[in-house]
């Protein structure tokens, strides 16, 4: 497919989409002219004419979506945009993007891709059922509802289905892997909903995807994309402040004792299913079965970070691993001699051999490749391990990306710069001669919000620190009547301050722990219930959207510093101290910035919105870094007394809550 010419930018007049009696304010509801909407805009005109890079940071209310939207639909050619999460994106697809459409009454085609994980696959669908060998009456009862779903569904798209949970192990059973797709050679072919949703996308001109997939197509080539970047002009890449990690995660390789295990389980059906003379595949496939998760086992207990030092020093982690490479070469073996007699098989025969090589590069004494330095260790969940070996830094291989042809990127988040700097996101990236825009939300921050510091919490490092935050929170949370976030930085002060609020807080106020249920789950209770409080840690800190007097508490444990004993961190800041850098300054301090505010940014989601931020960390204060730090917050008027947030409660006008 070739890519359609942009047409002139100067032919937009975004002055008549986006000001006074313009075609949004006829279309959008609530809409609302801001300056900065504008100009964020027009920027993005200026990098699609240009196909050039620009990283582009616009607070909350400035309506970011919209203002890259229009751009890229009025600029032409086709256009591929990406965000943080299957929910956003579901958000952009089914919500954002028609309006627009409809307020520039523009033909454009659209299309929602995602990777494959998320689409029924009917030849796995009907091979475990008929298996028959199902975990429970209930894996068995979502697997015949998802069986279901197939024979009515025009999209196969696993979101579509609320009966059966999005984290079900049945999916599992009804969904294909880059690993055990047949391709061509499936006999569902033809009604695979795949390669229906990829060709739907190689024909739209705006295709939404997210950033999982739009990386594992850029590493992998598999996704359905390695058609669509060639064809494209504009890729615009929001909550672009995810990109490092997410990037660094593809970048690197990664052996899953769930690869493992999903390889034995395959072998073995397909086994069952096109040799049931080889009578060695099946005992092969168990005990290689056993060796993952023996090995899983051999890692210690409970969900923890290791470096490969340390995992190398345990003994049993040793011999398991020893134990796992024997295993899986002799399913290989097995499966190579009878790869000939079937399309499943050989693909199988194809996972172990690539698995060998993971396993193999894993184990390599040597951390260097031929490109960049890596980091390899370990991250044990509750039943699998996984083995990483991750880049230190992404910036050459990501800036290969953008280099690779004439084309607009867009990278746009809340939450990019540090006090209107890009510099340490941009060297993150690879992204150095970018443009770059900065515009602050046109909340009224200073009216309608009040930054809290109390005085008397002891340092964040000691024992006492979240019993402290507790102590200092109640007052202002039985001020608000409930409407609170409690946001930690560890799980294990999550859980304690949780047992604490369960004693202390009155039983008229509901208490709410991330955990409980799933994200979506919890929210909903939350804005149901009106005035409860929610103690969570990491996956509440972005991406969390509560209006109205539903949340007017945000309370923060301490600057989010990213532990420095976690593997790759560590390995980074040891490459920047022996290149003679300040790795503290220059990445810790930016980071925890960063995160500092999308955490804040919970707290103000409307214009009507009021509440309290409260940041128990006299660090803000105190330290130098702290001061660095601290004028990247919102514009809010602070405090360090009580009897000030007391006040801001007590004088809040009088409004039914709301939640959006």
């Amino acid at each position: 497919m070739t890519a359609v010419a942009p047409t002139p930018a100067a032919q937009t007049d975004l002055h008549a989409v986006f000001g006074p009696g313009g075609r949004l304010e006829g279309q959008i509801p609530h809409y609302r002219v801001r300056p900065q909407q504008l100009d964020m805009a027009e920027r993005v005109v200026q990098a699609i004419r240009a196909n050039g890079t620009a990283i582009l940071e616009a607070g909350t209310g400035t309506g970011k979506t919209v203002a890259y939207l229009v751009p890229a639909l009025l600029c032409g050619g086709k256009v591929i945009i990406s965000t943080g999460t299957k929910t956003l994106q579901d958000q952009l697809y089914h919500r954002d993007l028609p309006l627009v459409c409809q307020a520039l009454n523009v033909p454009v085609t659209t299309a929602l891709l995602k990777g494959r994980s998320n689409y029924v696959c009917h030849h796995h669908l009907q091979r475990n059922l008929l298996e028959g060998r199902l975990g429970s009456r209930e894996e068995v009862s979502q697997l015949q509802a998802i069986a279901r779903f197939a024979r009515v569904t025009g999209s196969g798209d696993k979101s579509e289905l609320s009966e059966v949970p999005e984290d079900a192990t049945a999916w599992g059973l009804a969904t294909s892997t880059r690993e055990n797709c047949l391709g061509q050679s499936c006999r569902h072919y033809d009604q695979c909903f795949v390669m229906a949703a990829r060709k739907e996308a190689l024909a739209a001109d705006v295709v939404v995807v997210n950033h999982h997939l739009f990386f594992a197509d850029v590493v992998l080539r598999d996704e359905g994309m390695t058609e669509l970047l060639p064809a494209c002009n504009t890729v615009i890449l929001d909550e672009a402040h995810q990109l490092p990690q997410t990037a660094t995660l593809f970048f690197g390789e990664t052996l899953s004792t769930v690869q493992v295990i999903d390889l034995a389980r395959d072998a073995r059906n397909e086994a069952l299913a096109e040799a049931r003379d080889a009578i060695d595949l099946p005992p092969l496939a168990a005990a290689l079965d056993k060796a993952a998760r023996d090995l899983r086992l051999a890692a210690g207990e409970g969900a923890a970070r290791f470096t490969e030092r340390a995992l190398r020093a345990k003994a049993a982690f040793r011999q398991a691993l020893e134990a796992l490479e024997r295993a899986l070469a002799a399913l290989h073996e097995g499966l190579a001699q009878q790869a000939a007699r079937a399309e499943g098989l050989e693909r199988c025969a194809e996972r172990a051999a690539e698995l060998l090589r993971l396993l193999a590069q894993w184990r390599e004494p040597d951390p260097m490749d031929s490109e960049h330095e890596a980091v390899r260790w370990g991250e044990a969940f509750g039943a699998s391990l996984q083995l990483h070996a991750t880049p230190l830094s992404i910036a050459a291989i990501f800036r290969r990306q953008i280099e690779g042809r004439p084309r607009a990127w867009i990278l746009t988040s809340a939450t990019l710069a540090v006090g209107g700097d890009f510099s340490h996101y941009a060297a993150e990236m690879g992204l150095e001669h970018a443009t770059t825009g900065c515009w602050e939300s046109p909340f009224d921050y200073a009216t309608n919000a009040l930054l809290y510091i109390p005085r008397d919490v002891p340092d964040p490092g000691s024992t006492e620190h979240t019993e402290a935050v507790v102590e200092a929170a109640l007052p202002a949370i039985q001020a608000n009547g409930g409407g609170t976030f409690l946001l930690f930085t560890t799980l294990r002060a999550m859980r304690h301050a949780h047992q604490l609020l369960r004693r202390k807080l009155s039983r008229d106020t509901p208490l709410l722990l991330q955990g409980e249920g799933s994200r979506t789950e919890l929210l909903e209770r939350f804005r149901r219930l009106g005035r409860a409080v929610l103690v969570a840690s990491g996956s509440f800190w972005e991406g969390v959207d509560v209006r109205g007097d539903a949340l007017s508490l945000v309370v923060i444990d301490k600057l989010p510093f990213a532990p420095p004993d976690d593997p790759v961190i560590q390995a980074r800041l040891e490459k920047m101290t022996r290149s003679g850098r300040n790795p503290f300054m220059e990445y810790q301090v930016p980071q925890a910035a960063i995160s500092l505010k999308q955490g804040a940014g919970r707290l103000i989601r409307d214009e009507t919105d009021r509440g309290v931020l409260m940041i128990c960390d006299n660090r803000l204060i105190t330290r130098s870094y702290g001061r660095r730090i601290l004028p990247g917050l919102p514009p809010m008027r602070q405090t360090r007394e009580l009897d000030e947030v007391i006040g801001f409660f007590r004088n809040r006008p009088n409004r039914a809550a709301t939640a959006g």
